[in-house]
């Protein structure tokens, strides 16, 4: 499970006033719960910014719900003048999130060659 090693709402986990989840008044906070959901927080604009829970937009993500759909979600938030600039970091934060769920395959035996293949053919 991937985890922000910084503060909330510091998508790119930087140093700079442009990521930072403490300096801003509006952050995208996307985080991975123990069950496997993702959740998007948002600001309210009508709310005041020391307003924690009650003043915040919380979207969760299923883990099945797919890509497309949990892209959408995410850059739905910009995409509606909320914080423009912070579109490609929220959504780079979401796919690596969404591709750490995923198991990785089994890698595949390598096949034999040249000399090995006629010998491993001739001792068949």
């Amino acid at each position: 499970m991937a985890e922000s090693v910084l503060f909330k709402g510091n998508l790119m986990n930087l140093h700079s006033h442009k990521y930072s989840g403490l300096a801003n008044a509006k952050t995208i906070g996307i985080s991975q719960n123990k069950t496997g959901n993702l959740s998007v927080v948002t600001r309210k604009p009508s709310s005041h910014q020391h307003q924690y829970h009650t003043g915040r937009h919380h979207a969760t993500i299923r883990p099945g719900s797919g890509s497309r759909r949990s892209m959408g979600i995410v850059s739905g938030q910009s995409k509606r003048n909320y914080r423009p600039d912070l579109r490609r970091a929220a959504i780079a934060r979401t796919s690596a999130l969404l591709a750490s769920q995923k198991e990785k395959p089994d890698a595949h035996p390598k096949k034999l060659r040249g000399k090995k293949k006629a010998a491993a053919a001739a001792a068949a």
